[in-house]
């Protein structure tokens, strides 16, 4: 049962191409599907959060991430009456347009196309669903819903709303330009994504030997529930990769708990009528403030302690290089592209290398690499 604020995929904004409905899923059940039986999606499998995928193979990757945003979403959003259908089609899409070797490819990308517009992995996923993917007869991309599309579209500047907005006039940008928030739905894969990578990068940190759980123990949000996780089950002392698994489900569902109970809270203060009333107010979906605070100390710490790591900056360096010499390679000889990337390059320019090298996966980037420059990826030159 739907809440009244939620989104009635019977009263969808639409598809860009008007399709007939199906006769056995909703829209956004529909939405899901395409994106699940994408290329895009598939790639996601050997598209990489921190570590690269030559790494080690036990490190999250795009596509595990997206599950796992997914798994979160669809929780909260039951729970608050949500539509889990459109939760679970933005969560497998948002990430689509990820570069290999996660953010640094897409800073590489972006220095590369400083002067052609440059590039952002919101949009270029917006692309992906919109444009790139190449399935159907009748139209480019998925062609799919409106609420789709703009839980997709996360962030925007101004300039790329008014192209946006040009194009499709009341479309996916119209939000940004009239300073108003999308869904429900949207939102709350908006936050469950900042809750999903916060507890993998742990994770994988710990996995890689890169943090220590003494330097976590500092952190308040994780520092509590470690804590009475042995408290409850002393025998965790002798395993640690057991008791690290149960801070972070605990964690894990501390702030899904949280969110619920914010959330509910800023509903009743607000009292949307409507899905479309929501779109007038402040986001409504949210942590608790003193939940805000602990997660945002839980970043910073990340970000300090593993993202500017010696390894992985030293890593993520490297892979930068890597992108901006494919970028390089492909647009003195765009025949070392594939032959239809080739030929559209003769009518979209560097665009089109930036999506080709955006769809790679980590190991194909490598490989493409080593084919053009004749030498290892990830070795000194």
């Amino acid at each position: 049962m739907l809440a009244y604020y939620a989104s009635d995929p019977a009263r969808t904004a639409g598809r860009r191409i008007a399709e007939p409905p199906s006769p056995s899923r909703t829209e956004y059940q529909r939405d899901r599907d395409r994106i699940v039986h994408s290329t895009a999606f598939r790639r996601l499998v050997y598209k990489t959060q921190v570590f690269i995928n030559h790494e080690g193979d036990l490190f999250r990757t795009r596509l595990t991430h997206s599950l796992e945003v997914a798994q979160l979403g669809r929780s909260i959003a039951r729970a608050l009456g949500l539509n889990e259908d459109l939760v679970e089609a933005v969560a497998l899409a948002h990430d689509l347009g990820h570069t290999p070797f996660g953010h640094a490819g897409q800073d590489a990308l972006n220095e590369c196309m400083k002067d052609h517009g440059g590039f952002e992995h919101n949009l270029q996923s917006l692309r992906v669903v919109d444009r790139l993917e190449q399935r159907y007869p009748a139209f480019d991309g998925l062609n799919l819903c409106l609420e789709t599309r703009e839980g997709i579209l996360k962030r925007c500047s101004a300039a790329v709303a008014a192209g946006l907005q040009a194009v499709e006039p009341g479309g996916v940008a119209r939000r940004f330009l009239a300073g108003q928030q999308p869904s429900l739905e949207a939102q709350l894969v908006n936050l469950v994504d900042e809750i999903a990578y916060n507890a993998h990068d742990i994770d994988d940190g710990v996995r890689s030997g890169l943090v220590g759980i003494e330097q976590l123990a500092a952190v308040p949000l994780f520092a509590r529930h470690f804590n009475t996780a042995l408290a409850d089950h002393p025998q965790l002392d002798a395993l640690p990769r057991r008791w690290l698994a149960e801070t972070l489900r605990r964690m894990l569902s501390d702030q899904v708990h949280d969110v619920i109970a914010a959330t509910r809270a800023q509903l009743e203060l607000h009292a949307p009528a409507s899905a479309d009333a929501v779109r007038l107010m402040p986001a409504l979906v949210r942590f608790s403030e003193p939940m805000r605070a602990q997660s945002t100390q839980l970043k910073r710490f990340l970000f300090t302690s593993l993202y500017r790591h010696e390894q992985v900056v030293r890593t993520t360096q490297r892979a930068r290089e890597v992108v901006q010499r494919l970028f390089a390679a492909y647009t003195n000889a765009p025949g070392q592209m594939p032959a239809e990337h080739a030929s559209e390059f003769e009518r979209r320019g560097l665009r089109t290398v930036a999506d080709y090298i955006a769809g790679m996966t980590d190991r194909f980037a490598a490989r493409e690499y080593g084919r053009l420059v004749g030498k290892p990826a990830f070795l000194s030159d």
